[in-house]
């Protein structure tokens, strides 16, 4: 394309009717037809003309897919989840002003801003069908528009997690009340970005998405042009910059070149004195990061899973930067990397009386440690599943015994879903995510099998991956539109297709009484304990032998203060959640929710394969949209 045509087709590739509704009203009601099954899911795809990105190979992925799947609930939930992204959430894909470069604009889902680590990671779902293309319309070109975006927002400021719109895109910066009183050095605009919280995990998000489709395409001319190189410069000038520690060798205080203070009532949306963090010593080798990907701050700012994340993923970019003749940063970025691999065993690994051998959460270089794990990928459950070893590691066993148990604080257990959770949405609420997570570092068939039975049993009859759910209350449960989690989902199913296919054609649609721990709870579930024990001896696939894709973070927000019941928390809101969203209550079952409140129930009755046509729900009328014209279709 030459550059005239590129500003010809600055635009959207996918242009939406005006009248399409929105994604997160449509979402937190059900819709038919329902999936028939036991928890009569809701269908939750928009019709193709109002689908922000139409791609024939992932609709072809998802027919081929469901129809191996049995169990009606669960191919429902696969049939929503998996194209989420591209349904709902490709906000804008076109070329940059006077150039042939393209750039695609992602949010998160409910929030109108482009997280780095999520958009890596919502692409990331689709790897498994990524092949080479010059076609616009193509996954590949999505990919390259979310890398040079990406690109493109590193060198506006590296320390920032989430974006705004790109100026091409002709859509207005969103606001962002919860980062309004931020004090963050150094100072950046609020019209191009959306949130400065340095996270190294986004970081080594970029470097994932550069990595995966370089792998998939072997297009290397693409690394050449524009601002890749530029990118990963800054990138590595971000990490030297980290890797300086809180007091000089005479006593000093050091000045850092990054520092965050908020003005919040919760202290994981700020840091420690004055915004430098908890002190972190010299001669670690690991790089600082002050948040987490769930966008808390860290405890202590060695943070285990990013290093790990980003050393396997600047080992893997540094082939792409040799391939294109820049051998002297492919030697800089190979150099760090195998550094920071022997500081993470050097300082990573600590002992445990009960364990053995561990990975800690996160370490500071004095003697602090902090053993725990967070749903939000990188995580330590999921360091196999974004390369870094093998599931059969013997320390990685260990901690991962350890942190589905009840000595990983923040493991929550309970009927409805067991699962890691994390200080972002707090004690009580497990995430889906880190459900999935348990799935794919996982050979054992039982243990698969009770993660998708307590996934598909809690969505609340909406039938889509929610961030968070209260593990007593299916009811009670954050974010109905988040489109990175409904993608990994659809991933695993993918990848259990190609290694354990059996467990497709297995039904989820019993209720039993399982074990969690030490505590017998009555729930629903198939037949595997969930007291995380130790993996089946048998050899994973390739994809859990330490060469596989990466995974990342949550999306860029979510509940803040208390959670809400039924979508995002408002108030003082944490990570960027718009703080004028109000609390909502859905629920699919009759009864009264974890405040106190009565749930809302919808007034209709379904037989499955015949649907009500409308109905009351949460104090609102709703009608099968199908019967007006309106915008489901089931493909």
């Amino acid at each position: 394309m030459t550059a005239a045509a590129a500003v010809a087709t600055a635009q959207s590739v996918q242009s939406i009717p005006a009248d399409c509704p929105s994604f997160y009203n449509y979402s937190l009601v059900p819709h038919g037809p329902f999936s028939g099954g036991i928890y009569n899911l809701s269908y939750m795809r928009p019709i193709p003309e109002c689908r922000t990105f139409n791609s024939s190979v992932v609709e072809s992925a998802v027919n081929s897919t469901a129809a191996g799947i049995t169990d009606p609930d669960l191919r429902r939930l696969f049939i929503n989840s998996y194209p989420n992204t591209l349904d709902t959430a490709i906000a804008w894909h076109g070329y940059a002003n006077g150039s042939d470069e393209e750039l695609t604009f992602v949010i998160t889902g409910d929030i109108n801003a482009m997280w780095l680590r999520d958009s890596a990671n919502q692409m990331q779902s689709y790897l498994p069908l990524l092949t080479a293309s010059n076609s616009s319309n193509s996954l590949a070109s999505l990919y390259r528009g979310v890398i040079n975006l990406q690109s493109r927002y590193i060198l506006i400021d590296p320390y920032c997690n989430s974006f705004q719109p790109p100026v091409e895109s002709g859509i207005e910066p969103s606001p962002n009340p919860s980062a309004s009183d931020d004090m963050v050095t150094p100072n950046y605009t609020n019209t191009s970005v959306f949130e400065c919280k340095y996270e190294l995990d986004s970081l080594a998000a970029f470097l994932e998405v550069s990595t995966n489709y370089y792998n998939a395409t072997q297009d290397a001319t693409f690394f050449k042009k524009y601002n890749w190189v530029q990118a990963v410069e800054s990138v590595l000038a971000v990490a030297q910059n980290m890797t300086v520690p809180t007091y000089q060798a005479n006593g000093n205080v050091s000045t850092l070149s990054y520092s965050f203070t908020r003005l919040t009532n919760r202290a994981s949306e700020t840091t420690e004195n004055g915004g430098l963090g908890n002190p972190f010593n010299n001669g670690t080798g690991l790089i600082r990061s002050f948040f987490r990907p769930s966008d808390d701050a860290t405890i202590f700012q060695g943070f285990i899973p990013a290093n790990m994340m980003f050393s396997r993923y600047l080992a893997s970019a540094a082939d792409i930067a040799s391939v294109i003749g820049e051998t002297a940063l492919a030697s800089q970025m190979s150099t760090l990397a195998s550094n920071l691999r022997t500081a993470i065993t050097n300082h990573g690994i600590v002992s445990s009386a009960m364990y053995g051998q561990i990975y800690a959460f996160e370490v500071d270089g004095y003697m602090g440690q902090n053993i725990m794990d967070d749903a939000n990928i990188p995580s330590l459950l999921a360091a196999p599943f974004f390369g870094y070893l093998s599931v059969n590691d013997t320390v990685y066993q260990n901690t991962r015994k350890l942190l589905l148990s009840a000595n990983n604080p923040y493991f929550m257990r309970g009927p409805v879903i067991n699962s890691i959770g994390g200080a972002h949405d707090g004690p009580g609420f497990a995430w889906p995510m880190a459900s999935i997570v348990r799935i794919f570092t996982s050979n054992d068939d039982a243990e698969i099998a009770q993660q998708l039975q307590e996934i598909v049993s809690s969505t609340d009859g909406l039938g889509l991956i929610h961030e968070s759910i209260n593990t007593f209350n299916v009811s009670d449960w954050t974010r109905q539109w988040f489109s990175w989690a409904n993608g990994l989902f659809g991933q695993c199913i993918l990848d259990l297709q190609d290694r354990k296919p059996q467990i497709l054609k297995q039904s989820f649609q019993g209720n039993s009484t399982t074990t969690v721990g030490s505590t017998t709870v009555s729930g629903s579930s198939t037949t595997a304990s969930t007291s995380g024990s130790a993996q089946s001896s048998t050899s994973p696939s390739s994809a859990l032998s330490g060469s596989s894709t990466s995974g990342s973070s949550t999306s860029g927000a979510s509940a803040s203060g208390a959670s809400a019941s039924g979508a995002s928390a408002s108030g003082a809101a944490s990570s960027g959640t718009p703080a004028s969203l109000t609390s909502v209550s859905v629920s699919s079952t009759s009864g009264t929710s974890a405040s106190g409140t009565p749930s809302a129930t919808p007034s209709a009755t379904s037989t499955g394969s015949n649907p009500p046509n409308s109905g009351s729900f949460g104090g609102s009328s709703w009608q099968r949209p199908g019967w007006t014209g309106g915008w489901w279709s089931e493909t």
